[in-house]
């Protein structure tokens, strides 16, 4: 294929790239933007296959094989409760190829660039190493911590501020040294620059919190994109670094908006100082006294309300209760109820992660209010049902501000006449904290399963 083909498809991928993210944007067009990804990539792929510059097809193939076999098995048995930890580990997958790709076009013998040219592709080579270190090690803790191997509480160690700053201004002057060592003498300072990238990956990650890793996740996706642009100025690629700047961008104003939401400080985020608090939870003081309700009587409660309002969370996609929820929404909205969904911007553990349950089982879009659009109304709900939610329901990060949630945007469901909460158990949430919603007096505990709790509620109803 000539390059005038290829850079015409990389021009028509792009395009398709930018469509595919404001189609994901709306829940209504999601499906549309997934589309136009899948073809957009499916181009790209196509076109650098063809590249008459590409001629090791064995090779290309037998990778191809391996990498789609992997992931088709994966896909096949992933289920949504890992969703969140499986686009984790791939974010892990782009820093970790941003840096083999660095090193390859560092040593590459066919590299003949001298002067401002060659100090412009070491420069190139140095932020993608990098920037591809600290996403991979950064995503591997978060895959982590997501799946339990690792615990949710962060790592607080002595003067780590200033660790950051020191490990940034080391990793600064490493690369002085390796743009002024050159070709010959630059393996070194690249190597210790790796490494010590590889340990503030770790680092950052391991001093956030449970509770605010959606925002890990989004911070991941940007650095993992900002890691492909500058793969694709190594490889001189146009299509990558589009689409790297893409992801990158997207990813960070992601970030930005879920902090502005979460009240957090967005450079403390990127930092990894992000759900630090140095206090703790010990101000809680005695809770007092759950007290249990059983599912007829919440169905009751839900058949006599003139509005309800739902909380998602974690809970409900362990359960794999979204089609339950589903069901009983419609039953109630046909006896003539008003059944809302509130939706926290950190619901679940990734961004859109309670959206994209909801999509799942048909739940009609109108109905799926963001927090900000339903919080001020809650005072007028009759029944809000609380499903395997909890840091995100916690009046604590209101009235204490020892709190490792403390000044953390929740919803006030409290306001409501009625409270039920749909819990396996009074255990603490992903962040730790103890949460006094369970023991105010309009709130009931509803415990079992998500989802046979909400079918017997269904069935009542």
């Amino acid at each position: 294929m000539e390059m005038g083909t290829i850079s015409a498809a990389y021009i028509a991928s792009a395009i398709l790239f930018i469509l595919s993210l404001a189609g994901l944007s709306n829940q209504e067009t999601s499906r549309r933007g997934n589309w136009y990804g899948i073809i957009g990539m499916a181009i790209a792929i196509i076109a650098t296959i063809l590249n008459k510059n590409v001629d090791a097809y064995g090779w290309l193939i037998l990778a191809m094989v391996i990498g789609g076999g992997i992931g088709a098995r994966l896909a096949s048995r992933v289920e949504m409760t890992q969703m969140p930890e499986l686009v984790a580990i791939l974010h892990s997958f782009v820093g970790m190829a941003a840096v083999l790709v660095g090193f390859a076009s560092f040593f590459d013998p066919a590299n003949t660039l001298v002067g401002a040219a060659a100090t412009i592709h070491n420069v190139e080579v140095y932020l993608g190493v990098l920037i591809g270190a600290v996403t991979f090690t950064g995503s591997v803790v978060a895959f982590g911590k997501l799946n339990g191997k690792i615990g949710s509480k962060p790592l607080l160690l002595p003067m780590r501020h200033q660790l950051n700053l020191g490990l940034l201004g080391l990793s600064i002057l490493l690369g002085w040294w390796f743009l002024s060592a050159g070709h010959d003498g630059g393996t070194l300072p690249l190597v210790i620059m790796t490494l010590i990238a590889f340990a503030f990956g770790v680092h950052m990650v391991m001093a956030i919190g449970g509770a605010d890793m959606p925002v890990v996740i989004s911070m991941l996706n940007s650095y993992s994109g900002w890691a492909a642009a500058a793969t694709g100025f190594m490889l001189s690629n146009d299509l990558l670094i589009v689409v790297g700047a893409l992801v990158g961008s997207s990813g960070a104003i992601l970030s930005y908006i879920m902090c502005r939401a979460m009240n957090r400080n967005f450079v403390s985020v990127i930092m990894g100082g992000f759900g630090t608090t140095a206090g703790g939870d010990e101000d809680a003081g005695e809770q007092g006294e759950a007290v249990a309700i059983q599912a007829d009587e919440v169905a009751q409660l839900m058949k006599d309300a003139g509005r309800v309002v739902i909380v998602p969370g974690y809970g409900m996609a362990v359960a794999n209760a979204q089609h339950s929820v589903s069901d009983l929404v419609k039953s109630l909205r046909s006896q003539g109820v008003d059944v809302q969904f509130a939706i926290h911007p950190v619901a679940g553990r990734m961004p859109g992660h309670m959206n994209v349950l909801l999509a799942e089982a048909n739940v009609p879009y109108d109905i799926v209010l963001e927090m900000d659009e339903i919080n001020d109304e809650l005072s007028e709900v009759d029944v809000v049902m609380v499903i395997g939610a909890n840091d995100i329901v916690n009046p604590a990060a209101m009235e204490n501000p020892n709190s490792p949630i403390a000044g953390m945007p929740v919803l006030e469901v409290w306001n409501a006449k009625n409270v039920i909460v749909s819990k396996r158990s009074m255990a603490t949430g992903y962040a730790g904290v103890e949460n006094p919603l369970f023991f105010k007096e309009n709130t009931r505990m509803l415990f079992g399963d998500a989802k046979d709790s909400v079918d017997a509620v269904k069935s009542s109803v």
